[in-house]
């Protein structure tokens, strides 16, 4: 891939301990952010995160311990940034497209991550800026698809194609209907569309829609919709079927861990094991043949303020048993993230760590189960 400015880096292999032994002794679990590492939306960025805003991490499981595996600190991304919807993976490395960051909600951005290096790239920006981007990767593509313009409002329908090799995007049919925090997920050279939120922008509800696109005729189609319409939700691609997980209905104040499964070739769901924790804007990634849910938030209101959970539980299905497990949590809780899976690594790249969109984070942390 040609590769543009060079944004930023980090030591390959930095551990966590420090920062995890500090974290031992505050009252609440997760580790600090630094300064550099967290930005404000609006207004000025606090030098760190308030008591009440670390009481919002949670990390504790339900689900059976698992192999508990082991998180290590990863080159920070070059900007603060949350509510990507997601990141792709190609050919070992890792592309986070869109979302909030330094003070606007509608970003270009398009940051890609060499493992082998530990550095991040600038690739070509996203021909529209926008949150909540579905994004994946096929056949040396990237496919972008709707999007917010608004913060988490203001769905629109533009589509585009990535060439990863020409570093180019180009535009493609458009959606058949507006939708941002869409779940894509690219299945025997087709592009699925599933879920999301859509207008009118002051009634923003979650939609079950299930769209289907045909690279090689530029069309999109229908399929049968989801059950139970949400947004927020992740999904993923194994062994012939795509598994929809968790979600919100409308909004994070009503998460779900319902797990649907798509078979292809009945144009049916059917259900499966729900995810212990109930969450959404959390990331999902297929690693040794299981499913890896991770962050996520809930949010609530008491008093008219906003407050809530920010996930950091690491859990994982296994479609043979149909059973879930848990594993160590994230060291540092956040929502709207950036997850992929770059050789036998897990990397989970910004995202907000308060519940809500006022804060984002260039955190970057990578897990194993080696």
């Amino acid at each position: 891939m040609h590769r543009r400015t060079l944004l930023a880096s980090g030591v390959a292999g930095l551990a966590l301990g420090a920062r995890a032994a500090a974290a031992q002794t505050a009252p609440h679990h997760g580790l600090p952010v630094p300064p550099e590492q967290l930005r404000a939306l609006r207004g000025p960025t606090p030098p760190g995160l308030t008591p009440e805003q670390l009481a919002q991490r949670v990390v504790a499981s339900p689900a059976p311990p698992g192999r508990p595996g082991r998180w290590v600190a990863r080159a920070p991304l070059p900007v603060p940034r949350s509510e990507m919807a997601w990141a792709t993976a190609w050919e070992g490395r890792m592309h986070v497209i869109g979302g909030y960051g330094e003070g606007a909600v509608d970003r270009p951005y398009h940051h890609v991550y060499d493992p082998r290096e530990d550095r991040w790239h600038q690739a070509a920006p996203l021909p529209r800026g926008a949150n909540h981007v579905g994004v994946v990767a096929d056949a040396g593509r990237i496919y972008a698809l709707g999007g917010f313009t608004g913060q988490n409002r203001g769905a629109h329908a533009d589509a585009f194609v990535y060439d990863i090799a020409a570093d180019r995007w180009d535009r493609i049919a458009p959606l058949p209907r507006p939708r941002g925090a869409g779940a894509v997920v690219a299945l025997d050279g087709r592009i699925h569309h599933i879920g999301g939120a859509s207008d009118p922008e002051r009634e923003r509800a979650s939609v079950g829609w299930h769209e289907v696109y045909d690279p090689r005729a530029d069309r999109w189609e229908i399929r049968k919709p989801l059950p139970g319409a949400r947004d927020h939700a992740g999904a993923v691609a194994h062994a012939g079927r795509i598994h929809l997980i968790g979600g919100r209905f409308n909004t994070f104040e009503y998460n779900t861990g319902l797990h649907h499964v798509y078979l292809p070739d009945r144009d049916t769901w059917e259900e499966r094991a729900p995810m212990p924790t109930p969450r959404s804007g959390h990331g999902l990634v297929v690693l040794d043949g299981r499913l890896f849910a991770m962050g996520g938030e809930t949010g609530r209101f008491e008093n008219g303020r906003l407050t809530g959970t920010v996930h950091g539980q690491m859990e994982s299905y296994d479609p043979a048993t149909d059973t879930w497990a848990s594993h160590a949590p994230m060291p540092t809780p956040r929502h709207g993230l950036g997850a992929a899976v770059l050789g036998r690594w897990i990397h989970v790249a910004g995202g907000g760590p308060v519940v809500g969109g006022a804060l984002q984070t260039s955190t970057h942390e990578a897990f194993t189960l080696d």
